[in-house]
């Protein structure tokens, strides 16, 4: 069950996976019993037969120098006598050379026993052969020959006997390393075979597991596509699989109810599309009869639109008109405010005149004043001075007549003035109300010209707008004819989709649903 809930990817990796894991197990125990039958092979080369091949060497050299000690009693040649020594002395380095070898290359502690074992029997019989060459080569042949029967070849015997053993534990290691070489190779291959064979079969069972758990819902799931190919939505899926199988299934379940509630919804539509089909055949017939009549009314319509439009052309050229006439009178008045300014500027300055003529005559009446005083004191003092001041005295009363007369003249100059400056400032006033009226005049003709103008746009809107209605109208009128031929084209449609409801139904009988 956990399996059959694993996506399709994960069942085939895990599936792969556990094999590729059961190689990985062979091949790394392989790999390590192969290594151990390389480090085996190693020692047995590397180690073992350097050993065997220095321990037979101590056991042939030594039996060679024991040949040519005993040849020593044999000869008496000086130069055979000297080569042997020479000879014995080559054989006892490589002697030592061989067990310092043995003594790097033994590591347990039997060979080290035996070696020491060797070193100590090879001391003593070295001690013994220097013993016998010396009594050799003194001369004393029957004493070196006692020496070399009673203790040289006693310790010959032992040291070669002691070698020999050492010789064979060498020899027996390299047959142990080799047995246990064997021991590896079998125990791999027993390995290898019995994962090799659980590889085999857990890959089988694995591909037997997953197949199953994929072609089992791909069945179920060619049946219920067969079911709704032959038109049989009763059918009914049911698993409890999580992966992509399952979510295929669930897919199908989903689209046969889906296509089971669309087949019932369409049979109870088909009844309904056969019963509105016929109303709105009905209702078409109604609807063209109130287009009939709408298309009528609209070109009454039209015909009263055409008249408006007629009338308010005529008013908009009237207004037109009037803003022109209007804003002439607004351009005169305009200008007569203009020149009424000016008067009343010319006015104020009259009247600026007139009062400094009024200050003029008023110094000249001083003037007239104080003369006529001085023709007073003249006279005066004309009359002390008797007759000879006589003509002084008429000057003085001319002067004084003269005085009078331009004081008199003076006054009525001032009275003139007075009334005329009464006059100017009146005619200034009346000047500035007309200027003032004409500005008021002025701003009556702006605003009469203004509600000219809005009134003169308003019936060139108004007849654009007119106009826009009359489009309007015009086009309804269009859209009211091609709503007839709509309407028309609308009932056959509607008996089109009655026979089409009919045909539908006959299609969706052929499906079965549940109740």
């Amino acid at each position: 069950m956990f399996i059959s809930n694993l996506k399709i990817g994960a069942r085939l990796g895990a599936a792969f996976g556990a094999v590729l894991l059961l190689m990985a197990i062979v091949i790394g125990v392989s790999l390590q019993k192969l290594n151990g039958i390389g480090t085996l092979s190693s020692t047995i080369i590397d180690q073992d037969w350097i050993k065997a091949d220095a321990a037979a060497l101590v056991s042939s050299t030594t039996r060679a120098n024991s040949a040519l000690t005993l040849e020593l009693f044999t000869t008496e040649d000086p130069g055979r006598i000297a080569a042997i020594y020479k000879e014995i002395d080559a054989n006892k380095k490589a002697i030592t050379a061989a067990l310092e070898t043995l003594d790097q290359l033994v590591m347990r502690a039997e060979g080290k026993a035996l070696l020491q074992e060797v070193r100590e029997q090879r001391k003593a019989y070295v001690a013994s052969f220097s013993q016998v060459g010396k009594l050799l080569g003194s001369g004393q042949r029957e004493a070196a020959q006692t020496a070399l029967r009673a203790d040289m070849l006693p310790k010959l015997t032992l040291l070669q006997e002691t070698i020999r053993r050492l010789n064979d534990r060498q020899r027996a290691l390299v047959t142990d390393h080799g047995a246990e070489i064997k021991q590896h190779i079998s125990i791999a291959s027993h390995l290898m075979i019995w994962v090799g064979l659980a590889a085999m079969a857990f890959g089988a069972f694995a591909a037997w597991r997953v197949t199953r758990s994929i072609t089992t819902p791909i069945a179920v799931a060619v049946a219920a596509a067969e079911a709704v190919a032959k038109g049989d939505l009763t059918c009914h899926i049911s698993h409890e699989h999580t992966d992509e199988m399952g979510q295929l299934l669930t897919a199908l379940r989903q689209m046969t109810d889906n296509l089971s509630d669309i087949v019932g919804r369409v049979r109870g539509g088909t009844t309904a599309i056969r019963t509105a089909s016929s109303e709105i055949a009905s209702g078409n017939m109604d609807l063209s009869s109130r287009t009939e009549e709408q298309a009528s009314s609209l070109e009454e319509t039209a015909a009263s639109m055409e008249e408006l439009t007629s009338t308010v052309k005529h008013n908009a050229g009237h207004a037109i008109e009037a803003n022109e006439l209007a804003r002439a009178a607004n351009e005169v008045a305009r200008r007569g405010g203009e020149v009424v300014g000016q008067v009343v500027g010319t006015m104020n300055s009259i009247n600026d005149s007139s009062r400094k003529i009024v200050d003029i005559i008023a110094v000249i009446d001083g003037i007239a004043f104080q003369t006529n005083i001085l023709a007073l004191n003249a006279a005066v003092e004309a009359a002390r001075a008797g007759e000879q001041g006589r003509g002084f005295a008429v000057v003085a009363t001319e002067v004084r007549n003269l005085a009078q007369r331009s004081a008199a003249a003076a006054k009525e100059i001032k009275e003139l003035i007075d009334d005329s400056v009464d006059k100017v400032s009146a005619g200034a006033r009346q000047v500035e109300l007309a200027g003032s009226t004409m500005n008021e005049v002025q701003e009556s003709i702006r605003r009469v010209t203004s509600i000219v103008g809005d009134i003169t746009r308003a019936d060139t809107e108004q007849l654009g707008g007119i106009e826009q209605i009359n489009i309007a109208i015009s086009q309804m009128d269009e859209v009211t004819q091609q709503n007839a031929a709509l309407v028309e084209q609308a009932a056959a449609a509607a008996a089109a989709m009655q026979d089409q409801a009919d045909e539908l139904s006959q299609m969706v009988s052929q499906f079965r649903i549940s109740a």
